[in-house]
């Protein structure tokens, strides 16, 4: 009888201190600024193109959208300034 009562009644504290324990942190709402990080790592997995990302980045932001592309010479070559030796540039 003394072994039944004192199961029980350990039973009954742990089940209490369950229940008082804190609330998980994942059930918490989120804050701006974690939505935000969120949505920007949501938007990164589409596999946009490069304009269809900056608009929408840009409007998840809340900036102007920015206006990219190439400029009149077409595509840059990182060596396009180094004049290399015997070769005309």
């Amino acid at each position: 009888m003394n072994h039944l009562l004192a199961t029980s009644l350990l039973l009954v504290a742990s089940v209490l201190a369950g229940c008082a324990s804190h609330p998980a942190p994942e059930l918490r709402p989120y804050t701006a600024e974690e939505t935000r990080e969120l949505a920007l790592e949501a938007l990164s997995r589409r596999g946009l193109s490069f304009d269809e990302y900056q608009a929408k980045k840009s409007e998840l932001l809340g900036q102007p959208p920015k206006a990219f592309g190439y400029d009149q010479q077409g595509e840059m070559n990182a060596a396009r300034g180094v004049s290399l030796h015997g070769h005309a540039s």
